[in-house]
């Protein structure tokens, strides 16, 4: 069994109000909250710091905790609903992000059975691969490396790995990507990871990437990646995304 947290907050640069956004006629976080109740998760909560989100969420069911205003980020706020329900060391609970209104259920059921089937790692989280050369050089694309137990060796914005026969003359000249990874910003944690790596300052790789994940993996904090079993949907940052979005939800609500 397993626990969703969705953190959502108010503040957007280029969509402000993100989770309250309507989208095919529901405010975006009420579609990501469906998306969870279908994962068979045992308890769902949407964190927010914003009393508008928690009034939108609240009249439509859902569970809702307000949170600090200070947290840095998701998983801060993922980690005070936990310690706040008292959740066990061992538990399990899933951060379904707040814009990802066609994320699967069954990649929320992935990723925690993840961390079920690998006991050494205290968080799991999944990856996609990569399908084109354009996208194993794009900086904006995080790219994870990983072992043959599927223990992730790092993440990076830089593409890896560089397989260095393929670029005879540096990385203009670059033409191959097989076995690439493009990691996928899910997450499952163990609650005794979640707490620690909450508590823990930036490391110095999180700070020069900009990536929280390696502050685990610099902390020794074991990540078990798994290649996703269904493609993801687009989450939305743009409003095209969002166009987007209305678009396919709208598409599934017909066919349903």
């Amino acid at each position: 069994m397993f626990k969703v947290v969705i953190p959502a907050r108010f503040a957007s640069t280029r969509l402000p109000g993100k989770p309250l956004l309507p989208v095919a006629g529901k405010p975006m976080i009420q579609w990501v909250h469906e998306r969870a109740t279908q994962s068979g998760a045992e308890e769902i909560w949407i964190a927010t710091d914003d009393q508008r989100i928690a009034d939108a969420c609240g009249a439509f069911g859902a569970a809702v905790m307000l949170t600090s205003a200070s947290h840095a980020s998701g998983t801060d706020r993922i980690a005070e609903v936990a310690i706040r329900n008292r959740w066990g060391e061992r538990e399990i609970v899933v951060n379904v992000q707040g814009d990802e209104p066609l994320i699967p259920q069954l990649l929320i059921r992935q990723v925690a059975e993840l961390v079920v089937t690998n006991p050494l790692a205290g968080v799991a989280t999944l990856a996609t691969p990569i399908r084109s050369l354009a996208e194993f050089l794009d900086t904006n694309v995080v790219k994870v490396a990983r072992a043959a137990d599927n223990r992730a060796l790092y993440f990076s914005r830089a593409p890896i790995p560089w397989i260095r026969d393929g670029a005879p003359s540096g990385l203009p000249s670059q033409s191959r990507f097989a076995g690439a990874l493009r990691h996928l910003g899910l997450y499952a944690y163990r609650v005794d990871a979640l707490t620690r790596l909450a508590a823990l300052p930036p490391s110095d790789l999180e700070i020069a990437e900009k990536l929280e994940q390696l502050r685990a993996l610099e902390n020794g904090i074991g990540i078990a990646v798994g290649v996703t079993q269904q493609m993801p949907g687009p989450g939305v940052d743009t409003p095209a995304d969002l166009e987007r979005a209305a678009s396919l939800l709208s598409g599934e609500r017909s066919a349903g």
